[in-house]
């Protein structure tokens, strides 16, 4: 039988049938509530194959993908409740509900700040390139997923504002002729991510004008090329029926077969998202074209705050072929309250999960926090001379002469997120006194390695027209 896809929103909750014949009408109401902030959609396959609707309220998939109540401050929900049920008028509801998101950090770790590349004294706002050797394209038409996470930091894509969204104009042609000149320009970038939202709901057509180009193009120093989804848990009948499937599958043969790396970052959250018939057939496929498969989520409360979970996760991944890639901590945007354990138990959580797993599995790394100067992985939580503290280290730095170097941190039994944390010694952490040179004030054309302060350099003063190039 073949399988139809639909989607549940905000627009036509009251005819999602696993919601209302389960969901008493008053939580219903206050779901919507919440998704006119954040915003929400589901599916059938998600709704009929992975929520356990007899228990729904315990159900790590439910709790994933609907939003709940306590996703927005109280006293923040009690205003959108009241001005809802207020006006109706839908420019002042737009003008008003963006300004409620604003105050709920709509692009974490300077996504718009200082990821934002430039060439020529434009800013290619299709693209981010915050580490020296990975550069990210966001297509616009994968400005949207087959199902959204309530925590996912990249929320403000889909919602009806396009000064939201990164990408400006639809012309795929243009935007691929300025990310290949940039990559080009930049050699030391030897990686593309093709992220979004998911760009594996694409067509079979799109995505091939996005990623041929890459492949096509003969350049040497770029040598793979990665896709970020979660359609595997979405929407896996993608890799596995019909024509498209087809399609798909041809084109990341051709990636592997023209002697490009093709990495396929698939998000996974729970185990029960892994253990469908169709999700299983859709990883073999994806795996016989030749790309790897790397996994990664951040730890959720409700979802997979258990070090089970995750110790379930990483060993049936590598059974099925895949390689454990990163825990993340839930990043500071949207539902974050909701979500965030705190860094103490993630750290718990991810050493009793990977003291369970065997080496194959120990390819993961975690707990990460994905902030403005990098991601910083805490490695433990000691005591030096009675002093109990937090074991930091970079695993992705702005300045690359970061990456690895320990560093260390109050011990916060409440702290849930990088800024939460202050340094054992003075009042800034040794990177913070790099910072000011990728504010975006100056320019955020990727500097040069060799201009990088190194840790026993002091910070070169950079000209702003260096910058600038």
């Amino acid at each position: 039988m073949t399988y139809r896809y639909k989607a549940y929103q905000l627009s036509n909750i009251d005819k999602n049938p696993e919601l209302q014949s389960h969901v008493p009408q008053a939580e219903i109401e206050e779901m919507k509530v919440v998704a006119h902030v954040l915003p929400h959609k589901v599916n059938n396959y998600y709704n009929q194959e992975i929520i356990d609707w007899e228990n729904y309220q315990f159900d790590p998939g439910f709790r994933l993908v609907y939003p709940q109540r306590d996703m927005l401050p109280p006293a923040l929900f009690e205003i959108v409740k009241e001005y809802l049920e207020t006006f109706s008028d839908k420019e002042e509801r737009k003008i008003f509900l963006n300004s409620i998101r604003l105050k709920l950090n709509p692009h974490p770790a300077g996504q718009k700040t200082h990821n934002v590349p430039i060439m020529d004294g434009l800013e290619l706002h299709s693209l981010q390139h915050k580490y020296a050797e990975t550069l990210l394209i966001f297509p616009y038409h994968a400005h949207t997923c087959a199902a959204y996470c309530q925590m996912c930091f990249r929320w403000p894509l889909f919602v009806d504002d396009e000064a939201m969204k990164f990408t400006v104009g639809k012309k795929i042609n243009i935007q691929m002729e300025v990310a290949l000149e940039y990559i080009r320009r930049h050699p030391e970038i030897t990686n593309a991510l093709i992220t979004g939202g998911d760009p594996m709901v694409m067509a079979p057509k799109l995505l091939r004008q996005y990623i041929r180009p890459l492949f096509e193009a003969n350049i040497p120093h770029l040598q793979a090329i990665r896709i970020g989804s979660k359609q595997l848990s979405y929407q896996p009948y993608t890799f596995t029926q019909g024509k498209k499937a087809q399609q798909i599958l041809q084109l990341f043969q051709e990636v592997t077969d023209a002697g490009i790396h093709l990495s396929f970052m698939a998000h996974f959250s729970h185990k029960r998202e892994l253990e469908t018939e169709s999700v299983q057939e859709a990883i073999k496929n994806i795996l016989s074209t030749g790309a790897n498969m790397r996994t990664q989520s951040p730890v959720l409360r409700f979802v997979n705050d258990k070090w089970q979970e995750w110790a379930g996760m990483w060993k049936k991944q590598t059974t099925m072929g895949m390689i454990p890639y990163y825990f993340f901590v839930v990043r500071d945007t949207g539902a974050q309250d909701y979500f965030a354990v705190s860094l103490e138990r993630a750290w718990n959580i991810f050493r009793d999960a990977y003291s369970r797993v065997s080496g194959l599995a120990r390819t993961v790394r975690g707990p990460s926090m994905s902030c403005i100067p990098g991601k910083v992985e805490i490695t433990g939580i000691s005591k030096i001379f009675g002093v109990k503290l937090f074991n930091l280290r970079f695993l992705q730095g702005r300045n690359p002469e970061w990456v690895g170097h320990p560093f260390y941190a109050k011990y916060d039994p409440k702290a849930i997120w990088m800024d939460d944390l202050q340094p054992v010694i003075g009042n800034k952490f040794f990177f913070e006194e790099e910072m000011p040179i990728f504010d975006k004030a100056i320019g955020s054309e990727m500097i040069p390695l060799e201009l990088m302060p190194t840790k026993n350099e002091p910070v070169p003063q950079i000209p702003v027209q260096m910058l600038q190039g």
